[in-house]
């Protein structure tokens, strides 16, 4: 196995991590960036006001992209293993 390879198949899993952990990070941005904004104009400075809004909203982008994310997932997993005599020689 090259240094080549094994830089390739590492640079490919870490595209998967940020593509498959978008969703959510995107939309707790979106969510935490409008509560703050409504913090901003009722000038409430709760803490706490922030953090359920951005859990409902990753549980809810886990449950709309889920089934994307774990197809993508074992699509990835099933082609490492496909490949794996090309990676071992």
């Amino acid at each position: 196995m090259s240094q080549g390879l094994i830089i390739e198949i590492l640079q490919q899993a870490m595209m998967k991590v940020i593509m498959l952990s978008a969703p959510m990070l995107i939309l707790s941005l979106v969510m935490g960036l409008a509560v703050s904004i409504f913090q901003a104009t009722t000038q409430i400075q709760e803490q706490t006001l922030a953090f359920i809004p951005k859990i409902v909203s990753v549980l809810l982008a886990i449950v709309i992209f889920g089934s994307w994310i774990l197809n993508t997932m074992v699509d990835y997993t099933q082609d490492l293993f496909m490949n794996l005599n090309k990676y071992i020689q």
